[in-house]
């Protein structure tokens, strides 16, 4: 099907293992670098960096590829992964499938980013929803059923987590910006709120929002005893000084996807991959 026949994943967390083992099982030639410390997957093939490169037609990297713009992201490696000028020079012109590519530790010709894809978001939409619904009801002391549940921001993850908290029996309000959303919100059948003036008192808050939306006036004024679950990547949109300050619990549940349901994570992770390669007919 595709030109590329053979495929090198490169640090990553459970999600690339999976994606591994299902393009293995598709037919196509894969090796592995930097899972020294897996307790499974053991079919897979493991090599050395630079054997991988110059094994595969193309590379994957985890996401995000990097944390800290030096080091590939490797959580299962014994001694991490950098990318100096000779594996540089080896990878090449290669294709390289990333997730968050402005992390990327290292130039080459060839970088797909499949985490900024639309379907990709739309998918993990669902394993994010289910994860933050796990912490809530691991963190919370009372039922999701029946609760005062506040979900942040009505995107791809809003609306599924919406959807999700109504299923087993919550209370659901959702705030949004534009008027679009809050009729959507509506015909749905939640109470809809603007995010410019949130109000009421809630068990449970869920912020989807990517900015500061929950400041110390905000969070004392509607999250007194409430668990926040904050979905937000990186700063995220609640201040946390405020709410230790308050008293008020929160979690700051990044990379959900890969903690809740990594074997779906990696599929949507090689199908974004597989949508990439036909498109650019690599």
């Amino acid at each position: 099907m595709f030109n590329i026949k053979s495929f090198g994943i490169i640090g990553g967390d459970k999600r690339q293992l999976y994606c591994a083992r299902s393009i293995a099982e598709d037919g196509y030639s894969v090796s592995i670098c930097g899972f020294e410390k897996r307790d499974s997957f053991n079919e897979l093939l493991e090599l050395e960096l630079d054997q991988i490169i110059e094994k595969s037609d193309a590379i994957i990297l985890p996401l995000p590829c990097s944390r800290d713009g030096k080091n590939i992201n490797a959580p299962f490696s014994d001694c991490g992964i950098i990318i100096d000028d000779k594996t540089e020079r080896l990878i090449g012109n290669k294709p390289v499938f990333c997730g968050m590519q402005n992390k990327l530790p290292f130039q080459c010709g060839q970088v797909y980013d499949y985490s900024n894809r639309e379907e990709f978001a739309v998918e993990n939409a669902v394993p994010t929803s289910e994860g933050a619904i796990e912490i809530a009801m691991h963190e919370y002391d009372g039922t999701i059923n029946s609760s005062q549940c506040l979900v942040a921001g009505y995107g791809r993850i809003g609306r599924v987590l919406a959807d999700m908290l109504a299923g087993i029996g919550a209370r659901v309000t959702v705030s949004a910006r534009s008027l679009k959303d809050m009729a959507f919100i509506r015909s749905r059948g939640f109470n809809a709120i603007s995010s410019q003036a949130l109000c009421g008192r809630y068990d449970i808050i869920f912020n989807t929002v990517p900015h500061m939306l929950f400041d110390s006036y905000t969070l004392a004024k509607i999250a007194s005893g409430a668990l926040v679950v904050d979905l937000a990547s990186s700063p995220g949109g609640v201040d946390f000084e405020a709410a230790e300050r308050l008293g008020i619990k929160v979690v700051h549940a990044l990379s959900l996807p890969g903690k809740a349901a990594p074997k779906t994570s990696g599929m949507i992770i090689k199908n974004a991959v597989y949508n990439i390669i036909r498109e650019e007919q690599l």
